[in-house]
């Protein structure tokens, strides 16, 4: 029925298994007409980061940072998925937009490599500063016959 298996692979990093993450549904302020009033077909996943012994501390470190908005205090990760009308298209979504999150959080950030301007940009910078002082300049006092 869902696409999650046994475990959950995410792309550049750990695999976390099932064992690991918790739902609890309830109902949807979402689609699904009367059975909204009926049906718990939202779905609220639920990861415990902290203890998880699928994460090295560095990975744990790094997804606390990265998520902090998704987490409690005890370090629980929380993503709730409401927006189809059945419980298994829900968990489904819950579950990819966990695995995305995870990705995102996991993934290195691009060093920065300073760049200089050419000297074409900086004689064209200067040369505007020139024409603005001069501007500025011809606006004091007129000087002339008193």
């Amino acid at each position: 029925m869902s696409s999650f298996k046994k475990t959950m692979k995410i792309a550049g990093g750990p695999e976390i298994p099932e064992h690991e993450i918790s739902f609890t549904f309830s109902r949807s302020a979402g689609p699904g007409g009367q059975n909204v009033n009926k049906v718990s077909t939202r779905v609220t996943l639920r990861f415990d980061v902290a203890a998880s012994p699928s994460l090295s501390g560095a990975e744990k470190r790094r997804i606390r940072e990265r998520l902090a908005t998704r987490m409690n205090r005890d370090g629980v990760m929380r993503v709730v998925s409401s927006r189809h009308r059945t419980q298994a298209m829900n968990r489904a979504a819950a579950l990819e937009r966990f695995a995305a999150l995870l990705e995102e959080a996991l993934r290195p950030e691009k060093t920065r490599r300073p760049t200089r301007p050419h000297p074409g940009a900086r004689e064209k910078r200067l040369a505007a500063k020139r024409r603005r002082s001069r501007i500025k300049e011809a606006r004091g006092r007129v000087r002339g016959e008193e």
